[in-house]
């Protein structure tokens, strides 16, 4: 009750009152998130957010400063209050928030105020900290409602106050963090310039120019780091930027690639170690770009032959010492041994190229045997993890740097406790701590810039297996290597067979359909049947009204048989209409012969079906309703037998009765010739005879044409159902091959499981950690959770 009567004084009339309400809340809600949580769900963001409008958005006074400081108390660390800030289309409403004009000179410190504010407030919503599905959320929501593009209008614009473009550099970043939506759009975005450059390049040159202010080229790494975070397209465009195919030959333009390498080669010490890391994350977690980028080619100066980005990197380790640099010559150091540190992690490759160079292993092995002051330390350690990267990852091709020699040589010159010891120093570091704590550099000067965040999860990562690798034997790695070896076989079998079950997924997906045309071809033959039904039953009807004007006919002539042989016409019509029943007779024979063959081939069709329905279960389901249309279907013709049966009897009976008729026509001959008097009444009645005989054989003439198109309907069904059963017996065999293949793939794939758990129980006799499917696919997730755990401690 009591805070919604705090809430009800968020909307009164009286702003001295509203004011003072805003205040009392922000100090309620401070570190409370019971009251965090009932205030949001009195309304909250609706009346903040109608106040902050009311009074201006980022133009407005201390009125708006105070209501965006309690949305932040409301909505920092709390996820349901974040949850239902999205959810109740909020965000939507904060993009005229950011809407600047062209002429952004001479802002006010309270506009700077408010709108580092509402960036602040952006963040809180995207932050890496909160959980992933939350963020990823309000990072599709952001981009949605064009929120977004309004930040890299601000970010492109010209005259913005630093403080201001710094933070919308950091929020754009953490926008586009791990959403691959957000960051094409990022990519797509070019800077207002003739000739239009992209943002990314535009960034890098801020961040590679030593003029800039310190905290803006940390913000412009960030940048870069989010925007390659979990962006292997990304990653690859940078990367193709060096490679010597997609250089631009004429120089009239810069490439990030270019920017990144004149970084790293300059005599700017942060310059060398923003652009090392920001290569760096080039490469993470992408074994093809780092073998892509052994091709680079640099050209040191006029004469001498170019030499591979990574000698070049070697040789300014290896001369650190002796090149001036503006800055901590450790600070180089340290960014070109991370770059070539996670370069090497997982790319024997690159590796081996390493070693190529005779003069890097000494090098290594001389820095850690050195005893060095407290900042050589670093380097110290660094080198050892360089050193063990060389050995855990290397695939023996080269004879003089195979892993025994190189563990023998750390033994003779440095010693395994004195290694490992100096392997240690890195994870002891204090600044390693803090840049472990969150992926945002945090750094209070430019001195304390020593270690990247992903950096130091790649040495949590490496630091335990490199420990063990140097107190491996030869044997031992030998036993490793051959089951390495033989797990990768294995791999590669079990990603054979998948491919091949997928494949036969696919043709099973094929038979389905296939399965779902033939129904729809039953169907259309079942339609095709029932309308030569409706064509029979018309016929049968014309062949009754035949039947009837027949018969009225033969009573005609009974009452006048003494005039049928009237000039012979009577005879002669008397023996066509016998010869046209006699061609229909035989054609109803030919019909029913037709009809049982039809009945045949629809029996083999429901035996077939039969029988694929018992020998695979996953398809009987899909076929039992072309069975039903089959079975239907016999029926139909069987009733279309009965019916044409019916029909050659009715024929039958008026040949019997015009048989009738001609013997009477012979016994009336000799009543013929008496009569002279009949004579004028014949020729009547003969003209009333033709007559009728037309109209008969018009009749029986259009009878026959209907029973032509009724057998060219039955001929077209014949063929359909032939082709129906070849294609049945097609996928019957093809089912059947499928099956096979299937219960083959089965047995190996349980062989190959067997074995595999046999391997892996001799691993682990062996002292070799192996992780089980499950242990590896949630690697990943539990390592995002220690680090949002450590985060929330700091």
């Amino acid at each position: 009750m009591g805070v919604s009567r705090l809430m009800d004084l968020l909307a009164d009339s009286r702003e001295v009152i509203r004011n003072d309400g805003v205040l009392l809340l922000q100090q309620l809600t401070k570190s409370n998130a019971a009251i965090q949580k009932i205030v949001a769900f009195e309304n909250a963001f609706e009346r903040l957010l109608d106040i902050v409008t009311e009074e201006g958005n980022s133009d407005g006074g201390i009125v708006v400063e105070d209501c965006l400081l309690l949305l932040q108390n409301l909505l920092k660390n709390n996820n349901s209050n974040q949850n239902f800030f999205k959810e109740g289309s909020y965000i939507q409403r904060m993009k005229p928030w950011f809407e600047v004009g062209d002429d952004n000179c001479g802002w006010s410190a309270q506009k700077v105020t408010n709108l580092h504010l509402m960036l602040q407030l952006v963040r809180v919503l995207v932050s890496p900290t909160n959980p992933p599905g939350a963020t990823s959320s309000c990072q599709k929501a952001v981009f949605h409602c064009g929120l977004l593009q309004q930040l890299c209008t601000i970010l492109m614009a010209t005259g913005v106050p630093a403080d201001i473009l710094t933070e919308t550099i950091n929020t754009v970043s953490e926008v586009i963090r791990g959403c691959q939506m957000n960051q094409d759009y990022f990519a797509s975005v070019n800077a207002p310039s003739n000739p239009p450059r992209p943002a990314i390049v535009v960034l890098l040159m801020s961040m590679v120019n030593e003029r800039q202010p310190f905290v803006l080229r940390c913000a412009v790494l960030y940048c870069f780091q989010c925007f390659l975070y979990k962006n292997q397209k990304g990653q690859g465009e940078i990367v193709s930027t060096l490679l010597p195919s997609t250089i631009d030959a004429t120089g009239n333009s810069v490439s990030a690639g270019q920017l990144l390498c004149g970084g790293l080669f300059s005599t700017d010490s942060l310059s060398n170690w923003c652009a090392a890391v920001a290569l760096a994350h080039a490469l993470q977690e992408n074994a093809t770009l780092k073998e892509q980028l052994l091709r680079v080619q640099l050209a040191t100066s006029i004469g001498n032959p170019p030499v591979s980005l990574l000698q070049q990197c070697t040789n300014i380790l290896s001369q650190g010492d002796k090149i001036d640099r503006r800055g901590s010559k450790v600070q180089t150091r340290v960014g070109l041994l991370m770059l070539l540190c996670t370069w090497l992690s997982n790319c024997s490759i690159a590796v081996t190229h390493f070693l190529h160079n005779p003069a890097n292993i000494p090098f290594l092995t001389g820095q850690i045997a050195e005893n060095l002051g407290e900042e050589e330390q670093l380097v110290q350690g660094l080198c050892a993890l360089l050193l063990g990267i060389s050995i855990y990852y290397n695939d023996n091709s080269l004879e003089n740097y195979r892993k025994e020699k190189l563990k023998q040589l750390i033994e003779k010159r440095i010693g395994r406790e004195n290694f490992i010891e100096k392997l240690g120093f890195i994870s002891k570091h204090e600044l390693y701590s803090r840049a472990a704590q969150k992926p945002q550099p945090g750094f209070s000067s430019p001195e304390h810039m020593m270690f990247d965040h992903e950096f130091t999860k790649l040495v949590k990562e490496l630091e335990g297996v490199i420990s063990k690798a140097i107190y491996k034997s030869s044997e031992e790695d030998k036993k490793e290597e051959e089951v390495k070896k033989t797990l990768e076989q294995h791999d590669n079998i079990v990603t054979q067979y998948k491919k091949v079950i997928r494949e036969q997924d696919q043709e099973l997906e094929e038979l389905k359909q296939r399965i779902t045309t033939l129904m729809s071809q039953n169907e259309q033959l079942q339609a095709t049947v029932t309308q030569q039904v409706s064509q029979i039953q018309q016929h049968k009807d014309q062949y009754n009204l035949l039947k009837v004007q027949l018969g009225k006919d033969t009573q005609h002539h009974n009452s006048h048989g003494d005039m049928f042989q009237m000039n012979g016409i009577q005879t002669e019509e008397v023996s066509k209409l016998k010869e046209e029943l006699e061609e229909w007779k035989n054609k109803h024979e030919l019909l029913q012969g037709q009809i049982r063959e039809k009945d045949f081939l629809i029996e083999k069709l429901k035996s077939s079906q039969l029988e694929i329905g018992t020998t695979e279960l996953s398809s009987q389901s899909s076929r039992s309703g072309g069975l039903d249309h089959s079975n239907e279907l016999q029926k139909e013709l069987e009733m279309l037998r009965s019916q044409l049966q019916l029909q050659s009897a009715e024929i039958s009976q008026l040949l019997i009765e015009n048989q009738k008729l001609q013997v009477m026509n012979t016994t009336a001959d000799p009543v013929l010739g008496d009569s002279g008097a009949i004579v004028a009444k014949s020729s009547e009645l003969e003209g009333q005879l033709e007559q009728q005989i037309k109209e008969l054989k018009s009749e029986v003439k259009a009878l026959s044409e209907e029973k032509e198109s009724l057998k060219q309907h039955l001929d077209s069904s014949s063929s359909t159902v032939a082709i129906l059963q070849d294609e049945k017996i097609k996928l019957q065999q093809e089912v059947a091959e499928s099956k096979k293949e299937q219960d083959d793939l089965l047995v190996l794939l349980a062989d190959q499981d067997q074995k595999l758990s046999a391997l892996k129980i001799k691993l682990k006799d062996l002292g070799v950690p192996v992780e089980d499917e499950d242990d590896i696919e949630s690697g990943d997730q539990g390592d995002e959770d220690e680090d949002v755990e450590e985060e929330e401690q700091d």
